[in-house]
């Protein structure tokens, strides 16, 4: 409480000095700010389909250049975005793809796996939280369609600007705004996706439109989009196994934006997205043989039963108040969110007397940010920014059929902050922010239900009458960073950042031996992470780089203890460089490529073991080349590769959860794009240009024969475009 107290207590001055203004910012300074608030917060005022003009918004929670910015941060244009979506419209495909550290593609419904750095990304839409730390369903990536995206921001490493789960960094998308040159524009999209190695029952489809405009003071955008997958097939025509399958989705969104000047420097905005992906197959899975590159687990004809897999619905809205010049030179954004969100994974016999499981959150929060620049001299400037997030966060698992495998977790989180940028000169940048989060989480009395043990095939666990109780934590985080941008060539950065979490509490509930809460094994986990980057540019090269170690007195990995899962508590340490540079070899012709590589272990007893595939992925190499024949015509081809990982020896001939040796494999798609009549477009991608024949990286570490499931063959995408 007395950490808690002088925060606030600073919080409260900052406040009092903003309204008295601190200083008064010259008047270039003044200019330059409300530019940047003008791009980053309201609607582009041009109808082209601009690129982001290096300007983030969510690093700092204040918009900035990102030469300003003392940590790695990769930020997916709209235009890398449209490459990719040609080829896939899986989330955690086109993020896989495109955003060194980011783990492999698992080419299912559930991004289980795909970590950041080896440590699990809190995800948000517009700022408003995804992932479920209370009970990680691993479904965060796929919380929306790409189509309503103008961007992604990804900051990696520890952070805690969000708050809680953010141990490896966040994922922010960014939704679309609004085109103010007319009072409506917009495009109609329609297109299909097949196996060219076998299409029967393969063949999807899917249409799309979106309208953008401004009458008068009302800005807004709007659009939906429906799409059914058809079946997937591999390298050798065999139907994928539809568990967590991308097969025979229907995915449904609604998007809609809508924004209100009040005058030239007040803003609202109301945004809410709507997003459904459920299975309806014919298909049931086969297990293969874990091992046998020949065997994989496929889909055969068969009735599935419970209700379709996926997520039934995710509702998220918000509403914001954008004002310049405040209370003197003293910039507010308040916004308040909710989320309403279900998913269900597939019936099963893991379960006593089986059952389907289902976990549902419900966010309620609020988000209150100042910015105050300060100018005491040219060589000392920069910004105060500070505010106060307040989150409700109801999580639960629950059988279809009624029973509680997790009972309904209440989570409270007050966490006030603030950040510090000072600027020394023009070209030296120290950031440094405190957060002080509090958490409460109450559980109710709840009885455990019994979970099979896959080794001897028992039930263990059931009928534990547990007390609930009220559960407490709290935590100062800190960071630092150093940035200096004089040279073009070379702009090297220094940081320290810190996050907090409560890693899946909701599996420590769900496998409770005690009969009390107070008495279970919760803590929570603070991440340190420590980094070294630079970036630059010389002629017609740009290119960056980090290298990072982060570290944990307290560990979050999942592990199977007599059959059953668990999370291990032993220290971590994670470390890990990432590279990347693109060149314009020609005026029409653009190359690039990325390596990233991440390895870590943990403390058991008095040795370090390697941590598993669940937590690092194998080193990747992503090289593209874009060729531009015409100006309205454009081809994207696309290398994906990795050395493979192997760090685990077999115990009585077999590799347990995590420990599967990932093979090598290389990878090949290809998009492209041709407008003509100026506003219509064809749109084309390939993905698996060769047709490889490989396993995707989850398949292999997971080491079963269920989920022993081969990557996709080659897959066509065609679409037709009309802007107007």
């Amino acid at each position: 409480m007395l950490k808690f107290s002088i925060l606030l207590l600073v919080f409260f001055s900052i406040s009092s000095l903003s309204a008295q203004q601190i200083t008064k910012t010259n008047t270039n300074k003044e200019k330059n700010k409300n530019t940047k608030i003008q791009d980053s917060i309201l609607p582009d005022k041009s109808s082209a389909d601009n690129e982001l003009q290096e300007i983030v918004v969510s690093a700092s929670r204040q918009a900035e250049s990102l030469n300003e910015v003392p940590s790695s941060v990769t930020i997916v244009s709209k235009k890398q975005l449209q490459q990719q979506l040609s080829i896939s419209s899986n989330l955690s495909d086109i993020l896989g793809a495109s955003v060194p550290g980011l783990g492999f593609s698992t080419n299912r419904t559930q991004n289980l796996g795909q970590t950041l750095r080896g440590r699990r990304v809190l995800v948000m839409i517009d700022g408003i939280p995804q992932s479920t730390p209370l009970r990680d369903g691993a479904k965060d990536m796929r919380s929306l369609d790409p189509t309503v995206l103008d961007r992604v921001e990804v900051i990696k490493g520890a952070t805690a600007i969000y708050g809680n789960g953010a141990d490896g960094g966040l994922i922010n998308y960014i939704t679309k705004r609004a085109n103010q040159d007319k009072a409506i524009s917009g495009s109609t999209e329609a297109g299909t996706a097949f196996s060219l190695i076998k299409p029967k029952g393969t063949a999807g489809f899917f249409v799309s439109q979106l309208l953008s405009g401004k009458i008068n003071k009302i800005d807004y955008v709007v659009s939906g989009r429906y799409e059914e997958t058809g079946l997937y097939r591999d390298a050798k025509g065999r139907v994928l196994s539809p568990e967590y399958g991308m097969n025979d989705l229907r995915n449904w969104n609604a998007f809609a934006k809508i924004g209100y000047d009040i005058n030239q420097n007040n803003r609202l905005e109301l945004m809410y997205n709507y997003f459904e992906s459920t299975q309806h197959t014919d298909y049931i899975a086969k297990a293969g043989v874990y091992g046998n590159f020949d065997s994989p687990t496929i889909g055969i004809r068969g009735q599935r039963p419970g209700e379709p897999e996926g997520t039934p619905y995710n509702h998220n809205a918000s509403l914001s108040y954008i004002g310049k010049n405040f209370i003197g030179n003293t910039d507010v954004n308040a916004t308040l969110y909710f989320q309403d969100y279900l998913t269900l994974i597939n019936y099963s016999d893991f379960f006593e007397n089986n059952g389907q499981p289902a976990t549902q959150s419900k966010k309620l929060g609020f988000r209150l940010n100042f910015s105050t620049p300060y100018e005491f001299s040219p060589l000392l400037s920069g910004d105060l920014i500070y505010g106060l997030d307040i989150l409700s966060d109801i999580t639960d698992t629950h059988l279809t059929d009624g029973r509680s495998v997790i009972p309904e977790m209440k989570m409270n989180n007050l966490a006030p902050y603030f950040q510090l940028k000072n600027m020394f000169g023009p070209n030296l940048v120290l950031k440094t922010g405190l957060r002080l989060e509090n958490v409460n989480i109450d559980v109710p009395d709840y009885t455990t239900i019994g979970i099979r043990n896959y080794v001897n095939g028992t039930y263990v666990g059931g009928g534990i009458a547990v007390n609930g109780g009220a559960l407490d934590f709290n935590a100062l985080m800190f960071n630092a960073g150093l940035r200096y941008t004089k040279w073009n060539l070379f702009k090297p950065f220094v940081s320290f950042s810190q996050s907090f979490s409560v890693a899946d509490l909701g599996l420590v509930l769900r496998a409770a031996k005690e009969n009390t809460v107070s008495n279970t094994s919760i803590k929570a986990v603070t991440a340190n992470n420590y980094e070294f980057g630079f970036s630059g540019s010389f002629d017609k090269l740009s290119y960056e780089g980090a290298v990072y170690y982060s570290t944990s007195k307290l560990g979050a990995s999942y592990v199977y203890v007599d059959g059953n899962p668990q999370i291990s508590r032993s220290p971590e340490k994670i470390y890990g460089f990432e590279v990347s540079a693109k060149y314009r070899l020609h005026p029409k012709i653009d190359i690039g490529a990325n390596y990233s590589f991440t390895e870590g272990k943990r403390e058991v007893v008095d040795k370090k073991v390697y941590l598993g595939g669940d937590r690092i992925n194998p080193p990747k190499i992503v090289a593209y080349t874009v060729f531009r024949p015409l100006e309205a015509w454009s081809i994207f081809l696309q290398m994906i590769n990795t050395s493979g990982r192997d760090r685990f020896e077999p115990i009585n001939g077999a590799y347990t959860y995590g420990t599967g040796p990932i093979k090598s494999f290389t990878a090949f798609n290809l998009s492209s794009s041709y407008t003509f009549r100026e506003k219509s477009t064809v749109r084309f991608g390939i993905e698996n240009l060769f047709n490889k024949d490989y396993y995707s990286v989850i398949s292999q570490w997971q080491s079963n024969n269920m989920n022993y499931v081969k990557e996709n063959g080659t897959r066509l995408t065609i679409s037709f475009v009309q802007a107007f």
